[in-house]
């Protein structure tokens, strides 16, 4: 049995390839209308940060992984000493649950990313911002996602508020500023690429085509697959950075490297740099489900499991997947019939979620040999599902 800490939506899409390959899931699920307890029977609740009811529920299971990286160092020791098989490991998930581990980790292994620093006082901004400039970027080490912990920083006053966290945090012993708060150059970048790499722990590894995603706020709204106007030869080194991130830090399961394309900047002379690493399926990948050899989930099951991994390569030219945000209209399964109507081609996945303003509560992707066309459908499907359209 493959148990899952989190019960939210990666591990939703992981129970089409479970059945499939006849494999037993079971997710410790936060609350019962969980999304993915909706559809796996093995479901109990539980709390990622009970030390308790997370080794109770590991107990049962050959083999664990998790939905989201927030579960903490203590409990994850927890399980460590009692001989738990995990993938990705402790070791290795620090480095995406900890932005400022990460940065240290990426340098010492010379991958390109923007200059940053960990700043504890105004001194501290203000030196950075003299060696590369205002505006730059904060973020918060810990917790942050989808745009949440991150500022755009056009004075050292800005971050006034983050500092008396940090001081607090760090006399506390915990917090997401307890190690002081990341400051990053404001990176000049044309597009924001997404590796998706997966690696079994026998160190199998493969990697998917190197994709686009677009941001609006802080959210990912659309992702292309592979990247338009992307240079085979850059390609090859972001996915190679990719999989050297993923065999170097022991990485077991899908690793996501979010990364900026930087063209041809001379202060960057790689055309792209490491912005974030996910250790999980990530939502860069979703349209792996229906534009894949292999998905992203069946591949993750696949390497937590050790068995050899599927062929990650396209089943067409061209996919596009379009994230569907909540917006003002709750009820969004009668808007299937207009959808499934215009577009027979289009694929929905819905994750049975409640509808809030912002949260991803599905994606809709399209395959075939016209970009523009592909980008089009995809886009409309998505829009209609949250309301933005009503014809």
């Amino acid at each position: 049995m493959v148990g899952v800490i989190g019960g939210g939506q990666l591990a939703r899409m992981l129970q089409a390839p479970a059945v499939a390959l006849g494999v037993q899931l079971s997710v410790l699920a936060e609350s019962p209308d969980a999304s993915a307890a909706l559809v796996i029977p093995s479901a109990p609740v539980g709390d990622h940060t009970d030390t308790e009811a997370v080794c109770r529920f590991a107990q049962a299971c050959d083999v664990i992984t998790f939905d989201h990286e927030h579960v903490p160092a203590d409990v994850l020791d927890a399980l460590q000493l009692a001989g738990v098989d995990m993938h990705p490991s402790p070791a290795a998930l620090v480095l995406a649950q900890d932005k400022l581990a990460m940065r240290r980790r990426l340098t010492e292994m010379e991958i390109p990313g923007p200059r940053w620093a960990a700043a504890h006082t105004l001194s501290d901004i203000d030196n950075f911002a003299a060696l590369v400039g205002f505006p730059l970027i904060a973020k918060t080490p810990r917790g942050g996602y989808d745009g949440k912990g991150v500022r755009v920083v056009r004075r050292s006053e800005d971050l006034s508020d983050w500092l008396v966290a940090a001081e607090r945090d760090r006399h506390t012993g915990g917090g997401p500023l307890r190690d002081g708060i990341l400051l990053e150059e404001l990176v000049p970048f044309d597009h924001e690429l997404a590796v998706l790499v997966a690696r079994s722990p026998s160190g199998q590894a493969a990697a998917w085509p190197v994709v686009e995603t677009v941001q609006t706020d802080g959210i990912c709204t659309d992702v292309i697959a592979p990247a338009p106007d992307l240079s085979p030869e850059l390609a090859a080194a972001a996915t190679h950075a990719a999989l050297r991130i993923a065999g170097e830090l022991g990485v077991t399961g899908v690793l996501a490297v979010e990364m900026f394309r930087v063209g041809d900047h001379p202060a960057y002379p790689s055309g792209f740099l490491v912005n974030e690493l996910a250790m999980r399926p990530h939502n860069s990948g979703h349209w792996s489900i229906d534009g894949a050899v292999t998905s992203q989930f069946e591949q993750h099951l696949r390497a937590v499991l050790d068995l050899p991994l599927g062929d990650p390569r396209p089943v067409a030219p061209w996919t596009v997947m379009a994230n569907v945000l909540g917006g003002d209209y709750p009820q969004v399964y009668p808007a299937y019939r207009h959808v499934m109507a215009r577009d027979p081609g289009a694929k929905v996945h819905m994750y049975g979620k409640g509808v809030r303003p912002g949260r991803k509560i599905g994606h809709v992707t399209v395959s075939g040999a016209d970009l523009t066309d592909v980008r089009e459908r995809a886009r409309h499907a998505a829009d209609y599902l949250q309301g933005v359209i009503t014809e």
